[in-house]
């Protein structure tokens, strides 16, 4: 089979290398998936710099999030068991941890379903606790994480303010039901945020980009709010000043959703069951911006790492060279 390899850490545009390799085995507890739709996640660039928290062992496939099939022919979801990850033909994933692949969504759309919105869901509800009638911030709206961010909070009640870097991502925020959208580029973040909200700021703010992002997110959080950091896509990590945090009465809440897995893996069923409900009801639907076949997904990880992308970016292993969206 056909299977994209990390030899050594770096770019992944750099040290990707598709590779004619066997297919893997799968051990104990574990199945062999047929990799239908593999989104790229900014973790699996992570990896490929040797920055992320997992480190799995040289060489490795990336892909943490796919829509596969089962040798009976099952369409699921799954985080792959790394070293075996999903820009590949085949992968493999712990049979404890495979969730149903939704009918209402493509393989495309379905493999988007997984990571991203249980992060979402778990986020907004588990760690901030979203109200209705309460302010969302969203960083990176019209990103794959922040996309999933805005539906969860629009059916949460919530009043959405979205921002995101130039215009064609303001119209795509708009399209997915931001109440608010400011362009990072164009306009002063912390007076935009406080000219929308009557100078209270938001209640929630989900936060996939650190650096920058994080410190307006300090100068424009309400009182009694939360701060939700999911991850650092600029790069940047940022120092939480906890004596503003005192006097503000805010509060910063990490969330790393894998852990979920192992300490609490009836609530991520829970979490997957709501998730299919809001699918079948069209109130969620994951915004894929690009399919690649297998041949383009080393190119297609490098620009989701340099923030270019808008939406996910799904690779097909069944696809030639030409697909599109």
């Amino acid at each position: 089979m056909q299977a994209w390899q990390v030899h050594e850490t770096g770019e992944p545009g750099e040290v990707m290398r598709l590779a004619d390799v066997e297919r893997p085995a799968p051990g104990e507890g574990q199945v062999l998936l047929k990799v239908r739709a593999a989104n790229i996640n900014f973790p699996d660039a992570l990896m490929c710099r040797g920055q992320y928290q997992v480190r799995p062992p040289l060489p490795f496939t990336p892909g943490v999030e796919i829509c596969g099939e089962t040798e009976d022919g099952r369409r699921v979801l799954a985080s792959p068991a790394l070293p075996y990850g999903g820009f590949a033909e085949y992968a493999v994933a712990d049979a404890a941890v495979l969730r149903s692949a939704p009918d209402v969504l493509d393989d495309a759309e379905a493999a988007a379903l997984h990571v991203g919105y249980q992060t979402g869901w778990f986020g907004l509800h588990r760690r901030a606790g979203l109200e209705a009638g309460e302010t969302l911030l969203v960083h990176a709206a019209a990103g794959g994480v922040g996309s999933a961010a805005v539906q969860l909070g629009k059916d949460a009640g919530a009043t959405v303010i979205g921002v995101v870097g130039g215009a064609a991502k303001v119209s795509v925020a708009r399209e997915l039901g931001c109440d608010v959208v400011i362009d990072r580029h164009e306009q002063d973040v912390i007076t935009a945020v406080k000219e929308a909200t009557g100078g209270r700021g938001a209640d929630v703010i989900y936060d996939p980009v650190g650096g920058d992002a994080y410190t307006q997110s300090t100068k424009v959080v309400a009182f009694e709010g939360r701060i939700v950091v999911v991850g650092f896509a600029s790069g940047t990590i940022p120092s939480a000043a906890l004596n503003h945090a005192l006097v503000k009465n805010y509060s910063i809440l990490g969330l790393h959703w894998g852990l979920y897995n192992t300490r609490n893996p009836k609530l991520v069923q829970h979490c997957h069951e709501r998730l299919l409900e809001l699918a079948a009801r069209g109130v969620v639907k994951p915004l894929v911006g690009e399919r690649v076949p297998l041949s383009g997904a080393a190119d297609a990880v490098q620009r989701v790492a340099d923030g270019v992308t808008t939406g996910r970016v799904v690779v097909l292993p069944a696809a030639k060279n030409g697909a599109t969206a």
